[in-house]
């Protein structure tokens, strides 16, 4: 089994290539799942020479299999459950409702912490693309998923380097686009299909976001 991606920038400018439809257009909004999913939109959102911004999901992992998702939360009040998850490992509501808690201290605290005094992107009625760095289980993105239709985009697009076959199939009917560069067979793991798949800090997320801040480039509008 060999690496697909160098590593999490070399994902992005491989996925770049995947959207350059949406290229220089100032009604698409990319927004990326911290922290794995920062690194890859960044080199999109350079690339295509459009706005980036974050979308902040929490795995609600599985007590002493906490890799496993049970299911996801996001902003707003949104929470996604894998029923399947759920049933096999005979979760009780409490137990979930303790999680989600936690998780949602974190997400409160990731949301301080990466947005600061800039305020939340206004989507309504513009192309959203979600990036990630893979999809797994595809609980984050299917909370983050629901919780982005709410706010009424024009257009919603998922955009990942990697992902199992059947977690594109997934989504095919969830948003108006879907779009996985590699679908290895078998998965794996999103970390198996990257040379270098090290954490992202905050620190970098903070740094990348501020960087975002100054897209899209005046050179490419003339």
């Amino acid at each position: 089994m060999m690496a697909i991606f160098k590593d999490r920038v070399d994902a992005g400018k491989r996925l770049a290539k995947e959207l350059s439809k949406y290229s220089n257009r100032p009604d698409v909004l990319i927004l990326a799942l911290p922290r794995g999913g920062v690194p890859v939109a960044f080199e999109v959102a350079r690339e295509l020479n459009v706005k980036m911004d974050v979308f902040i999901v929490r795995k609600l992992g599985v007590p002493g299999n906490e890799e496993l998702a049970m299911g996801a939360i996001a902003s707003d009040d949104i929470r996604v459950l894998n029923e399947d998850v759920v049933r096999s490992y005979q979760i009780p509501d409490r137990v979930i409702a303790t999680v989600a808690a936690n998780e949602f201290r974190e997400l409160e605290r990731r949301e301080r912490k990466y947005r600061g005094d800039h305020p939340k992107p206004d989507i309504t009625g513009i192309t959203v693309i979600l990036i990630d760095d893979g999809l797994a289980t595809g609980a984050t993105m299917h909370a983050a998923v629901e919780a982005i239709k709410t706010k009424n985009p024009a257009k919603l697009v998922v955009a990942v380097p990697t992902a199992s076959p059947d977690m594109c199939r997934f989504f095919e009917d969830k948003v108006d686009e879907i779009i996985c560069a590699t679908t290895p067979e078998p998965f794996y793991a999103v970390g198996a299909w990257y040379g270098d798949f090290s954490q992202t800090t905050d620190e970098e997320v903070c740094e990348l976001l501020k960087q975002a801040r100054n897209l899209p480039s005046r050179k490419a509008q003339s």
